[in-house]
């Protein structure tokens, strides 16, 4: 996939949106961050800092694109940004519902000024509902969504923050998915421009579908921590404790994926309890993978079972995984020799990984690239710039 040729104005911040645009720089498209002339992007004094001096998840979703610094709260600014999105091909913005409106930089005045314009929303709640207005963070959306409440153990335990944030990220891929949407929707004829309303809680709730029959129906069980097939009730399918105290993971839904494992580990006499809906079968059989998988070290049960069709793997801390042969494999670490290492576009097309530019933008950095190039001549850009309506580089 390539969307060379494909303008983005990227008006968020911080983690979900970037990541959306990031992928999409990824493949190619031109993004364009339109930074405030204060502070910009607060996610680039954000600790820690790569080597750098850039706070780290700045570093992370900003590479490769453009930066513009337009102060959109006076006339003069407006009038800059609009003169961007005339040849731009998408708008994201991650405001808060209403926002926009009081900048005047919606959907309905913009398409005065582009109406093939694919403009997109992403915010916590959504545009409407009655939680719309809510100020929110990732921890807030996945507690929202149900998945929170399935990080526990057990009811009476504290749900768990997930060590990723799953709504942050899950909210910018699903951006990035309906821009691609909208776009192909456009060029298809289908469709011209093409208002989308993302929200990140909504695309959590999405991810239950695994639940989501008990959880409308209440049959057989309320979905609840240790009472589904995917969350702890199949002793086949869970997390044991290793003689090193790691862990490892033994995902044998499928008869042939147990089978395969019992007769690695000398356990035939285990085979048949495979699908057994006996409450006191199941425990005891929980109780004797404990204590098997406490005689070997986790590396010990990786080397073991290597070679068997078993749906087995170890838990590896993010800094064991940047590492692993499987994904250095699949170049999706990257250690560039002039940037920070990456974690890099996680699709190939045609057997190749995306072609990446690691540069990250200063603020502003092409402020008046982009100006020029939207009709205003050098005098004008300083002017704008001495009036502090747009912030970038000062010489010619």
């Amino acid at each position: 996939m390539r969307l060379d040729g494909t303008r983005v104005l990227d008006c968020s911040r911080l983690l979900p949106g970037p990541y959306a645009t990031q992928l999409l720089a990824d493949c190619g498209a031109e993004v364009v961050k339109v930074e405030d002339t204060d502070a910009g992007d607060y996610a680039r004094a954000m600790p820690p800092y790569t080597s750098r001096d850039v706070g780290a998840i700045f570093d992370a979703v900003n590479r490769g694109k453009r930066s513009v610094s337009i102060d959109l709260k006076r006339e003069s600014g407006r009038e800059a940004f609009y003169r961007l999105v005339e040849t731009a091909d998408v708008v994201l913005e991650g405001f808060r519902p209403g926002v926009v409106d009081r900048l005047e930089i919606d959907y309905e005045t913009l398409t005065e000024y582009n109406e093939e314009l694919v403009y997109c929303s992403l915010s916590g709640y959504g545009q409407d509902g009655p939680w719309a207005d809510r100020a929110g963070h990732d921890l807030n959306y996945v507690a929202l969504a149900g998945l929170l409440d399935m990080t526990r153990d057990a009811p009476d335990e504290k749900p768990q923050v997930p060590g990723y944030p799953i709504g942050d990220m899950a909210g910018g891929l699903f951006t990035a998915f309906a821009i691609v949407g909208a776009l192909l929707s456009r060029e298809l004829g289908n469709t011209g421009g093409e208002y989308v309303d993302v929200a990140m809680a909504d695309v959590v709730a999405s991810f239950s579908q695994s639940v989501a029959h008990q959880a409308f129906t209440g049959e057989p069980d309320e979905p609840r921590p240790g009472a589904t097939s995917l969350t702890g009730a199949l002793p086949w399918y869970d997390c044991y404790e290793t003689a090193d105290e790691k862990w490892v993971t033994l995902a044998a839904l499928e008869p042939q994926f147990w089978r395969a494992f019992c007769e690695a580990v000398d356990r035939e006499d285990l085979v048949d309890e495979h699908g057994t809906a006996d409450p006191d079968v199941r425990a005891a059989l929980e109780a004797e993978l404990r204590d098997l998988f406490r005689e070997r070290t986790r590396e010990e049960w990786e080397a073991a079972l290597a070679g068997v069709d078993a749906a087995f793997a170890g838990v590896y801390a993010p800094a064991e995984a940047v590492d692993h042969p499987q994904f250095r494999a699949r170049e999706l670490l990257e250690d560039p020799e002039d940037a920070p290492p990456r974690i890099g576009f996680p699709a190939r097309f045609g057997g190749e990984s995306a072609a990446r530019d690691e540069r990250v933008p200063a603020q502003g950095e092409h402020t008046r690239q982009y100006l020029l190039e939207a009709g205003y001549d050098d005098e004008d850009v300083d002017a704008l710039l001495e009036s502090g309506v747009v912030a970038g580089e000062s010489h010619r």
